[in-house]
């Protein structure tokens, strides 16, 4: 997993999101980060998984509407039944845990964590874990280290904190190479949120991969469909990204909305799936 090759598709991502319009040439985008195009026609196909070519045709908004389409029969099914796809390994080896009334109150009093920071595919996250599960899991380019740390101490402001970056290491990989050893075994999650916020992120959790949804049918689907914004400002709330799978909900207009670890990475997450899942092929 090499986070240098992330910051160099988060530029190149960028310059097609200010760009797009103008249908930028492969030598556009080489130029832009400083590689020939041979060399950067390769590491973003062996990154994306797509051509560069391919990937704008992912930014458009028209395909973003036609996605939301496509997906709409199969959420439908997948809400229904409360099943996530049977094709995505850690969703379908994921289990969620509240904290208790107490421990909410108590912003985690008495629970010992463990956190380290790595490399992903994504850029580098902090991961945080308790014995109870993964309670934290976010991207730090945007922030520093420090501002990460300071935002994980106000929600679990008297827990117990130790950096452990074995132990931490070991489920990283798992989230982000779920062939690896230990593959087969749960990945559970402590959650610590209002009511709303919860029953949000689990209904996040059975958007199967290479799908989206928009925030209104997201509302819909937890039966409070006047509750757009507050749904919304849920899914911003979410404190375990990937996992928990907030990058698939997108504006009914089919624009990528927001995202707390910042678009581009969004759009890059949102595109390898789509890729992994062949929803579009060449």
């Amino acid at each position: 997993m090499d986070s240098l090759d992330y910051q160099r598709i988060e530029q190149a991502i960028l310059y097609l999101e200010m760009h797009a319009a103008e249908q930028p040439s492969l030598n556009n985008l080489a130029d832009h980060i400083g590689l020939s195009p041979y060399h950067f026609q390769r590491l973003f196909q062996r990154w994306a998984g797509v051509s560069p070519k391919r990937f704008l045709q992912y930014l458009t908004v028209e395909h973003a509407k036609k996605l939301l389409r496509e997906s709409a029969s199969v959420l439908d099914a997948t809400f229904e039944v409360g099943l996530s796809s049977p094709g995505r390994l850690h969703d379908l080896f994921v289990s969620v845990e509240a904290v208790t009334p107490g421990e909410f109150k108590a912003f985690g009093k008495g629970l010992e964590f463990h956190y380290g920071f790595h490399p992903t595919p994504f850029g580098e996250c902090l991961l945080v874990l308790s014995e109870r599960g993964i309670c934290s899991l976010g991207f730090t380019e945007e922030k520093s280290r420090e501002q990460v740390l300071d935002e994980l101490d106000h929600r679990w402001k008297a827990a117990d904190m130790t950096e452990d970056v074995t132990a931490t290491g070991a489920v990283v990989e798992r989230i982000f190479a779920p062939t690896g050893p230990g593959a087969e075994r749960p990945l559970k999650l402590l959650l610590r949120g209002t009511n709303l916020q919860l029953k949000v992120w689990e209904a996040l959790l059975r958007i199967p991969e290479g799908m989206t949804v928009s925030y209104s049918r997201l509302a819909e689907s937890i039966g409070r469909p006047k509750a757009t914004r507050a749904v919304a400002s849920a899914v911003g709330r979410n404190p375990i990204a990937y996992l928990i799978p907030c990058h698939r909900v997108l504006r009914t207009t089919g624009e990528i909305g927001g995202y707390r670890w910042g678009t581009a990475r969004k759009r890059a997450i949102l595109v390898k799936e789509m890729a992994a899942t062949q929803l579009v092929t060449d």
